[in-house]
């Protein structure tokens, strides 16, 4: 597996991650049995950066993280976020304050199972507390050895210069696909002038670019995918436009859907880390062979071409997720 290099401060991982959230949290039912081999062929592939979150479950997916890990823990990276509050069971608001992020970052570390997180995202930012105060705590945190480094998932660039003064922020977690690019025209230019890398969570959007994507109302009741407005009504056909320019490029390659639209990230540039989820290692198999599809500047003209900027029907979330999105 390829390796590259997340922000200036020497955090090397694998091309791809795999993203962990599906396994325990919003796709349906879990399935834990199929979820640990799933990582653990992951890590026979070469793929050594996996990503979750406390509120994941909530607490499950760290939980299910640090129990697939358990005897191979030494040349992984593990990442983790923290930023909401919660409250039996569910997100009561968001919650960066000082005290919270630390006792936040204990409760991770021992559902975990592991002495260090490799790297802590804020994972939204919270407009009650000043974005210097919360990365004052994540720096307190690195100074005594319980996280190496320093994320943050969705904040927007005047944020992310903000923290950056306070502690180098390695990396920055944010949508990013062929059907949602609208980190590129502020926050690409702003981290990459920082020396902070970029990891593109749901950089198949949410499934749709595989081409297997159902519509929303055909989802199970418990994924959170139903709530989703590109998936919905007159968006999702809208939408498949992009799925056949992608599928058409897919075929004359060789290749799938769905390692054509990760390949096309991966040529975004070499400090870009896509972290695709699944839950299954049919797909792991089919996404980790992304690394090996080369895109010509020709084929790369022919996907911006099929989604443009912003043209993408529909918002990414309910008006309620976008109002946490901190632009």
């Amino acid at each position: 597996m390829l390796k590259r290099t997340l922000g200036t401060q020497g955090l090397t991982v694998s091309a791809l991650g795999l993203g962990c959230m599906g396994m325990s949290w919003a796709y349906g039912t879990p399935d834990e049995t199929e979820s640990i081999a799933t990582i653990h062929r992951a890590l026979d592939l070469g793929i050594d950066f996996f990503d979750t979150a406390e509120v994941y479950g909530p607490f499950e997916n760290e939980k299910l993280l640090g129990r697939a890990l358990k005897g191979r823990r030494d040349g992984v990276t593990i990442a983790t976020k923290f930023g909401f509050k919660i409250e039996n069971g569910a997100i009561a608001g968001t919650d960066s304050r000082p005290e919270h992020v630390k006792a936040v970052a204990e409760a991770s570390l021992k559902r975990l199972g592991v002495d260090v997180i490799d790297l802590l995202y804020q994972h939204r930012v919270d407009p009650a507390v000043p974005i210097e105060e919360t990365v004052g705590a994540m720096a307190d945190l690195v100074k005594v050895g319980k996280v190496r480094f320093l994320g943050l998932s969705e904040a927007g660039a005047r944020n992310i210069r903000r923290a950056h003064a306070v502690h180098p922020i390695s990396a920055l977690q944010s949508e990013y696909s062929l059907w949602e690019r609208g980190v590129e025209a502020e926050i690409l230019p702003a981290i990459r002038e920082l020396g902070i890398g970029f990891v593109p969570y749901s950089p198949l959007g949410r499934g749709f670019l595989t081409g297997n994507a159902q519509r929303a109302e055909d989802l199970a009741e418990n994924d959170f995918r139903r709530g989703q407005p590109r998936l919905q009504g007159e968006n999702f056909d809208l939408n498949m436009r992009i799925v056949e320019a992608v599928k058409a490029l897919a075929d004359a390659k060789g290749a799938t859907p769905a390692q054509v639209a990760l390949a096309w990230l991966l040529a975004q540039g070499k400090d870009v880390v896509p972290i695709p989820g699944t839950k299954r290692r049919k797909y792991l198999e089919e996404n980790i062979r992304a690394v090996d599809v080369h895109l010509t500047t020709e084929e790369l003209e022919q996907l911006n071409r099929a989604a443009p900027v912003g043209q993408t029907a529909g918002t990414r979330y309910a008006p309620v997720s976008m109002a946490a999105l901190d632009r």
